[in-house]
């Protein structure tokens, strides 16, 4: 079965919000290191162990915050916030721009999948993400089929 999806365009403020999302549940264990920091106040008791805290978390946010705006202002990653529409089987994804026109990407290509309330995201690296919401999906069906396909390739966990 070959799933076409209509034609998406990933808007620029939520591939950052998305983005922001993916990198700070992959790299949950710096909240160990701003945990950290603050039990120093247990050694010398001082608010400056809070203050370091909080703002080496908020230039860390900062850093990641700038990284995904930078891709949406690059020429390279323009691709990412093109009008696609998607043609999907359990060999690959094709990302077509237009009929004539589409770029392959095998299922191994992708890192992981996560399924939200109301899409698929894929992640291919930290900086490339495929968004999938289900209202681009024809019919219930199709949406279904590839849930399961990302379960079957193991992209995504059973609830």
């Amino acid at each position: 079965m070959i799933v076409k999806t209509k034609n998406y365009r990933l808007e620029k403020n939520l591939y950052i919000k998305l983005a922001l999302k993916a990198i700070l549940r992959q790299q949950w264990w710096v909240s160990l290191i701003v945990l950290a920091i603050c039990l120093g106040f247990i050694w010398i008791q001082s608010i400056w162990w809070f203050i370091a805290a909080f703002v080496g978390a908020g230039l860390y946010l900062l850093f990641w915050w700038i990284q995904f705006y930078g891709v949406t202002q690059l020429e390279q990653g323009k691709m990412l916030f093109e009008k696609f529409s998607y043609e999907i089987n359990s060999q690959q994804i094709i990302m077509k721009i237009n009929p004539r026109e589409g770029m392959p990407m095998k299922w191994d290509q992708i890192q992981k999948a996560q399924i939200g309330k109301d899409y698929y995201l894929l992640t291919v690296n930290k900086a490339q993400l495929i968004h999938l919401p289900f209202r681009i999906f024809n019919t219930d069906n199709e949406r279904k089929f590839v849930g399961s396909i990302l379960k079957t390739k193991g992209l995504v966990k059973d609830k």
